[in-house]
């Protein structure tokens, strides 16, 4: 009877589940740079035209979209970073383990979000403070 061989992560993932997650998160990191680069384009036409004859009304509406486009691309970049290093995770095997307590992580709590690198009651410590 061959053993059973069970891989580092805590939390009991499969090979083809962890491997369904890593691609959910690379198939994200596709879609927001796709949307960083439009963002950045939009960013870069607003610079070309702003200002010329603009009223006061016109000039802050700009600058709001401005404002916006930009938000949303650092939003998106931080997003790009989480799922990066949810992918290390995975590949190093560590994935679904506390980077405080070093306990496991919820299966379902990593499955509404895959980014988590805290366990629950870490992270309502971590928000308390």
């Amino acid at each position: 009877m061959a053993a059973v061989t069970q891989t580092a992560t805590p939390s009991m993932w499969s090979e083809e589940e962890l491997a369904e997650v890593r691609g959910s998160l690379q198939s994200e990191i596709d879609e927001l740079e796709a949307d960083i680069t439009r963002h950045e384009s939009e960013i870069a036409s607003g610079d070309v035209t702003q200002g010329a004859g603009d009223d006061q009304a016109d000039a802050g509406a700009k600058t709001y979209e401005r404002e916006r486009e930009i938000a949303l691309t650092l939003n998106a970049r931080d997003l790009v970073a989480q799922n990066e290093r949810a992918i290390a995770r995975i590949d190093a095997g560590t994935y679904g383990v506390c980077e405080s307590c070093h306990k496991p992580i919820g299966k379902e709590r990593l499955q509404a979000f895959p980014r988590a690198t805290l366990c629950v009651a870490c992270k309502q410590k971590e928000e308390r403070r």
